[in-house]
């Protein structure tokens, strides 16, 4: 039988036990995801008929759940066990999915968009809770000096069994549509119980997951939550926070709509759009996370936020491109750069947070901080799916024109519809959060110029060094090459 209880003592082999049980968790937590969100509960919902209010409904659950993460510190206080609470709340978090996938076996008129809704609610606010209890838990498990790296390391395992999952589950989707379209409703029914199931193995995983000890408050939950507010520095980091997830939701949620519906994208090409961003990903966020540990999180953001505020911008100028393969090679290279920027950026977002948490108060500041970004973030595509309708009769264009010899020629440089005016605002919002960061101070951190130029030089005399060792060029250099290539990443 697992105990549950936390032990007032770790040893380091049990540290090195429940590392190995966290990259599991998430791994099968990661799998659960695949099956049950993303582009695919878009796909379902748009087969369902939902509006784009309930599309930005949908987009906000997973954020806005969030806001209610104050129960956890109450839990946390009543029950003195952060995996008790983890292990419940996702045990029950997963039943939705299962009912979810179970309405159209065994009702012959299905579901609708609005019970898919109600169900997912569910789920993401009970998961919510399981989050705060599980933030704190792992501050206390996980060795301070290795936050970057550790994390690091399990996202590109996660991001590894993300990519393979999601071009099987797409390439099966567009096969059962183009041949069995009548079973479309049942294929999506199948991928919820499926996720369903590793839901439940990922909640096995963390109930093995062993838990330290840590010093709990007994105090006013209203006094406690005044306490991050009153931190001068901490209140900072939540004005940057707010204001960053306010201006990526007003605009990320609708990319796959934006290629599902006015670009006209199969579902395939969604996907393997979304894999290039997670090999992207997977590539660099092992050297992020090594610099994150060596300079601070502050700098990496200010180097990778710019960066995928460039790429957001960019959508909105796809749809200018005179062909298809135009569009396709835009988005190939908007993703790729896209995927090597947040995996800095959201690597050291979510490390700064633990990192200005003090110890014995992790779950109280933790839990403030992810009620601020669920608030903005669940704010922003609800407001989104609202204007939409609106956006989709407007349009802005600018020009200029040639005239001579009775010929005139019309160039435009700016043609600005429907979706397109979100990812603009929201690349504006994410550069003002920028400025708000920079009230934020990071013991250790280091201007951005100085990591920069680190970089490149790591990056040439590692390039040097690869070339130098294959030697001449010969057949087996390009061969050589590649695989060194890599590693220059690590």
């Amino acid at each position: 039988m697992i105990r549950l209880k936390p032990s007032t003592s770790l040893s380091e082999a049990e540290v090195q036990k429940g590392l190995k049980l966290v990259v599991a968790e998430g791994l099968a937590t990661e799998s659960m995801v695949a099956f049950t969100g993303g582009a695919f509960l878009v796909a379902m919902a748009l087969h369902m008929g939902a509006s784009n209010f309930q599309l930005g409904v949908l987009a906000a659950l997973p954020t806005f759940s969030s806001v209610f993460q104050l129960v956890s510190i109450w839990l946390v206080q009543k029950f003195a066990s952060r995996r008790v609470i983890a292990v419940v709340s996702n045990l029950f978090a997963r039943f939705p999915l299962v009912v979810i996938g179970l309405l159209p076996l065994l009702f012959t008129g299905g579901t609708s968009v609005k019970v898919l809704i109600f169900l997912l609610f569910f789920h993401y606010y009970l998961g919510s809770i399981a989050g705060a209890s599980w933030n704190s838990w792992m501050k206390d498990l996980i060795p301070s000096k290795q936050l970057g790296t550790y994390f690091s390391h399990r996202s590109r395992l996660t991001q590894s069994l993300s990519v393979i999952l999601s071009l099987l589950i797409a390439l099966s989707l567009d096969y059962i549509k183009l041949h069995y379209p009548q079973y479309e409703m049942i294929a999506y029914s199948v991928m919820f119980l499926i996720g369903g199931c590793f839901g439940m193995l990922s909640v096995y995983l963390l109930a093995k997951t062993p838990e330290p000890a840590s010093l709990l408050i007994n105090e006013n939950i209203a006094k406690l939550l005044e306490r991050p507010l009153k931190d001068k520095n901490f209140r900072s980091l939540l004005k940057f926070n707010g204001l960053w997830a306010f201006s990526l939701n007003l605009a990320t949620p609708f990319f796959s709509v934006y290629m599902l519906k006015t670009i006209g994208l199969p579902l395939s090409y969604i996907i393997c759009l979304g894999i290039l961003c997670q090999i992207s990903s997977i590539f660099s966020i092992k050297m992020w996370g090594r610099y994150s540990d060596r300079f601070s999180n502050k700098t990496i953001i200010n180097i990778c936020a710019p960066i995928y505020i460039l790429c957001i911008i960019s959508w909105a100028f796809v749809s200018m491109a005179p062909s298809m393969l135009l569009i396709l090679c835009f988005l190939a290279v908007i993703n790729l750069v896209t995927g090597f920027s947040t995996a800095g950026a959201n690597l050291a977002i979510s490390n700064i947070s633990i990192k200005l948490a003090p110890k014995e108060e992790a779950i109280v500041y933790l839990t403030v901080k992810n009620m601020t970004i669920a608030l903005f973030s669940a704010i922003a595509p609800m407001i989104g799916g609202l204007m939409a309708d609106f956006f989709s009769s407007h349009q802005l264009t600018g020009g200029f024109s040639w005239k001579g010899d009775g010929h005139t020629s019309l160039f435009n440089f700016v043609n600005l519809q429907g979706w397109n005016f979100f990812f603009i605002i929201g690349g504006l919002f994410a550069m003002i959060s920028l400025k708000l960061l920079s009230e934020v101070r990071e013991k250790g951190e280091v201007g951005k110029d100085k990591v920069v130029v680190y970089m490149h030089a790591r990056f040439r005399k590692n390039i040097r060094r690869e070339v130098k060792r294959v030697g001449n060029y010969s057949p087996a250099f390009s061969i050589g090459l590649m695989k060194k290539m890599r590693q220059l990443f690590h």
